[in-house]
Parts: structure tokens; C-alpha cells; sequence
């Protein structure tokens, strides 16, 4: 059986469930097509900590604990390094350190999604590597910044920005080959949901985002709040649905705290969707997704699509999200509406009102017809020559 890593942050965002899905997507995406997956992460075991946030020890830290839990859940193989200073040697849990670097070096790809590993004595041996850029406009702009995050150590260049790398998009490629992905989803995961009525829009957010704005070329691109400030009054505009977000916000930014509430928005605490459990129970107990995407996505026209977003459309949950530019490559107006202003916005909630079982049933159609395993990771597999 051929062997292929994958390596993304799973102990490093310990509290944050859904980016633990969107990780062990991938493994379990690439292993659904019969590959012999490994799942590696490094950490820094000063990022290390308890449950209570707390400095911790590598080998008794919470995100140990997450790691292990993750591979236990998702039946996978999986070593989380945590290097020495000297970069020589490291700690390990899970598959030892010997194991781990006999089976990279028969290992086919390795799949770094984020370009998350950069561990050298380990990325070495993996003879074949591709980067999947999560982040489409941040990764371009530190690249064309000479920022090092890895991307010249790798073979393959994958986005899920779908117009990266073209006209549609003005990012800077840095000489590159961006090759468009999309995000993939084990529907089995996530089954259809039943509901005959839409009471309840929801989603899930950064305020601010965990990088800040990025300037290219004399122009700053912003974060989601830029573009959320915009679309608050659609809570007001439709009244037969509340709109909900469980909101990562600073307390420094207790002004639009209010201003959402002044809206009529409800604020939920992202603290109880830390486990992959509690993320996927808050998307499915959803009746859609209406959520803006962070200013940089938008404004450069990247076509990023949110993983979330594909696991509201694989539960059977309408999405109202707004145009990144992934329209041009996506079915809309049934099950995934697009927006860019506010008059759109409101029009596309009262159009899942008033149809929502139809909508239900499309939003499903597209995740099964574009985001499933194998259907989504198919530009990897056959750029590596790992395609049956």
C-alpha cells in the first residue's frame, strides 16, 4: 500500500474543533482513497499548555492530549514531534521517532497543509511534497514579502482559492504554479440533518482573525470585522429567522460587541464548540450558514471557500455566504446562495425561507458532487501520480 503523510495543526488548536476537522478531512480523505496515511505535527513546547491554559509540559499538555485523542477518534497513525532547541532531536506521542522516519522514507507525498511541518530532519526524507495554502492572500502576500514559510521546499503548489494563480485574482504568484483544490468532507461524517422550517442562521468566527491586515503593492487587505460591520443590519431586515454567531472577539473590541447586539445578532460562546463533537453539533443544530468572509478573501477576488462552510452544505444546511469570487466555480442559487451586498444578503435569507426543504436537499447535492473525499482531492492525486 503506498504511503502518503499529511501534516497540519491539530495539538496547536487544541480548542478549536473545527480546525481539527479540517485536518483530518484530508487524512481521512487520501486514506478513503486507499492510501496508507500518517499523520505528523510539530510543536513547540512552548506552546505547550494545561487545560486550563497554563504553561505545560510537552509529554502533559493538553494539546498532547488533543493529538492523541484525534488519532484515537479518527483511527489514523500519528507522531507529534516536539523538536529540541537544537533543532537535533525532538520528543515524541504516538508512533516513535524511528518508526516515524522509517515510514517517511518509503512514504510516496507528503501533504503539508499550511506547509505546517518544517521540521528538516523529518523533511528530508520525504522525497516528494506538497503545500496546500489554507490561507489564499496571506500566503501569497508573505511569500512575495520574503517571509520564509516553507513554500520553496516544496514539489506541488495547491490553493483553495480557486482564482489564485489567475487574472481573476491580482495576488502575486512568486513564480509559482498555484494549482486550485477545494476542501474535502467525509459525508459520512457528516449526515443530513431533518428540519422542515429555517429558524435559525448561524456561524462561526474570528473577529480579527489570528494575523491581522496584509499590504501588497500600497493596498491593505483587511479582516472579517471590516466586512461583517457591513452586513449587521440583515438581522434586522429578516425577521423570521434569528441570526447567531459564536464569535472569537477581544475584549478591546466591546464596542461592536454591542453593535452586533444592537442589530439583533445573538452571540454564543466559541469556548463550547472546542471539541469536534461540540463544532459539529453546533453546525447541524443550525438551520443555515450566513456568514461575510474576512476582507483579503473578498477584495483580491482569491475564490476561498470555507471548509465550514462545506461541512453546513454536507449536513443538508443551506449556506448564504458572501462572493469571494467562488461563484465562477460553484453551483449557486440553489443550497449555496452568494452575496456582495446588503440587499443580497436579505434577499437570499428571505429565498431559503421560503423554500427551505428544496434548499436542504441541493445543499447536500453540492458537497456530495464537489466536496467529497475523493472528488475534491483529485487535482493532488493526479499531480503526484497517485490518481488509480
Amino acid at each position: 500500500m503506498t504511503t502518503v503523510f499529511v501534516s497540519g495543526a491539530v495539538a496547536n488548536k487544541h480548542r478549536m474543533g473545527g480546525s481539527i476537522w479540517v485536518r483530518m478531512s484530508w487524512a481521512e480523505a487520501l486514506r478513503d482513497c486507499g492510501l496508507d496515511v500518517v499523520f505528523v505535527e510539530q510543536i513547540d513546547e512552548r506552546s505547550c499548555v494545561d487545560a486550563g491554559g497554563a504553561p505545560a509540559p510537552f509529554a502533559d499538555s493538553a494539546n498532547a492530549a488533543a493529538f492523541a485523542a484525534a488519532m484515537t477518534r479518527f483511527g489514523l497513525t500519528g507522531s507529534l514531534v516536539c523538536p529540541a532547541a537544537d533543532g537535533a532531536d525532538a520528543r515524541v506521542r504516538g508512533l516513535a521517532l524511528d518508526d516515524l522516519f522509517a515510514r517517511a522514507d518509503g512514504a510516496a507525498l507528503l501533504v503539508n497543509l499550511g506547509g505546517h511541518l518544517r521540521w528538516e530532519p523529518l523533511l528530508r526524507r520525504l522525497k516528494a511534497r506538497a503545500f496546500v495554502d489554507l490561507d489564499p492572500g496571506f500566503t501569497q502576500i508573505w511569500h512575495a514579502q520574503e517571509r520564509d514559510i516553507g513554500l520553496a521546499a516544496h514539489d506541488l503548489h495547491f490553493t483553495v482559492g480557486m482564482n489564485v494563480g489567475t487574472p481573476r485574482c491580482p495576488l502575486p504568484s512568486g513564480g509559482l504554479r498555484w494549482r486550485a483544490i477545494r476542501q474535502p468532507v467525509c459525508l459520512d461524517r457528516w449526515p443530513v440533518q431533518s428540519g422542515d422550517a429555517l429558524q435559525r442562521f448561524t456561524t462561526v468566527a474570528s473577529w480579527r482573525g489570528a494575523y491581522g491586515p496584509a499590504t501588497w503593492a500600497g493596498r491593505s487587505y483587511g479582516v472579517k470585522a471590516h466586512e461583517f460591520r457591513r452586513f449587521l443590519p440583515v438581522s434586522g431586515a429578516v425577521r423570521d429567522a434569528r441570526f447567531e454567531v459564536a464569535l472569537d472577539i477581544h475584549d478591546g473590541d466591546r464596542a461592536d460587541v454591542e453593535r452586533l447586539r444592537d442589530h439583533g445578532w445573538a452571540l454564543s460562546d466559541p469556548a463550547a464548540l472546542s471539541g469536534t463533537d461540540g463544532f459539529r453539533r453546533f453546525v447541524q443544530a443550525s438551520g443555515a450558514e450566513f456568514s461575510p468572509a474576512q476582507n483579503i478573501y473578498v477584495d483580491t477576488c482569491s475564490g476561498w471557500f470555507s471548509d465550514r462552510t462545506v461541512r453546513y452544505l454536507a449536513s443538508g444546511r443551506p449556506a448564504l455566504v458572501q462572493d469571494t469570487g467562488f461563484a465562477e466555480h460553484l453551483p449557486t442559487g440553489a443550497g449555496l446562495l452568494a452575496f456582495s451586498t446588503l440587499d443580497e444578503a436579505v434577499r437570499g435569507a428571505r429565498e431559503l425561507l421560503a423554500d427551505y426543504p428544496a434548499h436542504c436537499v441541493a445543499a447536500r447535492r453540492i458537497a456530495a458532487e464537489h466536496f467529497a473525499g475523493s472528488r475534491a482531492i483529485a487535482p493532488l492525486l493526479q499531480s503526484a501520480g497517485l490518481a488509480s
